[in-house]
């Protein structure tokens, strides 16, 4: 996300007009229409199983008129198939699901270790009661189960919620996973705030999209769901649609 946001499109995009160029094309998976009212807006690409109109929320219309999307409206098959045809070497590679600067020799932890201090933490059930511990309190994610030293009831458990100021995580049930609203931070909109019985949300790259309301501002807004879900991680992005297109996003707090 943040790639996107400071880089690509910011960076770059500069870069790109200092050099005289009008636009930047990316490799990502989704697609731009045009609105009725001259507006753009991103939307989800042709091959759903590729989608990466979530991360794409925060793009202003300035940045939308000088982007252009060339495969979206392509499954990878045919990307695949283009690529081999005009001869790239790439044709072929294998489709990257790491985080780029995360190599697999050293993995998540090892890259925060190197830059960050790692907190050994204590683990609490939603009563106060100390339950376990573990090792590293930044390493741990809403909803992980596994990775926490745990005695006690032999009933699943999982972290409902993390507060590193503390190095505290508190773990819960199945069910006190489950959250009606969710609090976000300042709302980016790709036009007018959008509203209506059509909005949905999406918490992850390829989440499902969920019924939503949006309530608050200007620097703080809840999100409610049309039907209890799961918690949204604080630094997740919560990115909302209006059928295929993206209208806005922010960031879980």
């Amino acid at each position: 996300m943040e790639c996107n946001r400071h880089l690509k499109f910011h960076r770059l995009r500069h870069r790109a007009v200092a050099l005289g160029f009008d636009r930047i094309a990316t490799g990502h998976h989704a697609r731009i229409v045009e609105r009725p009212d001259g507006t753009r807006r991103i939307a989800r690409a042709v091959d759903s199983g590729k989608d990466q109109s979530y991360v794409l929320y925060m793009l202003g219309q300035a940045q939308l008129a000088g982007l252009l999307l060339p495969i979206g409206d392509l499954t990878k098959d045919a990307v695949r198939r283009h690529a081999s045809a005009l001869g790239l070497r790439t044709a072929d590679k294998p489709d990257s699901q790491d985080v780029c600067f995360i190599t697999r020799e050293h993995g998540r932890e090892d890259f925060l270790r190197r830059r960050i201090p790692l907190t050994p933490g204590r683990v609490v059930d939603s009563a106060g009661d100390e339950v376990g511990s573990v090792q590293a309190v930044e390493l741990v994610t809403i909803g992980q189960r596994r990775g926490m030293a745990l005695g006690g009831s032999g009933a699943p458990r999982y972290a409902v919620d993390v507060d590193v100021s503390t190095a505290t995580v508190t773990v819960g049930s199945a069910k006190e996973l489950l959250v009606d609203e969710t609090l976000v931070g300042e709302l980016v909109w790709t036009g007018d705030r959008a509203t209506g019985p059509d909005l949905t949300a999406q918490t992850s790259a390829h989440g499902m999209a969920e019924s939503a309301e949006v309530a608050g501002g200007p620097n703080q807004w809840l999100v409610r769901w049309g039907r209890p879900r799961r918690r949204v991680a604080p630094g997740q992005s919560v990115v909302f649609y209006q059928g295929d297109e993206v209208v806005g996003g922010a960031i879980a707090c």
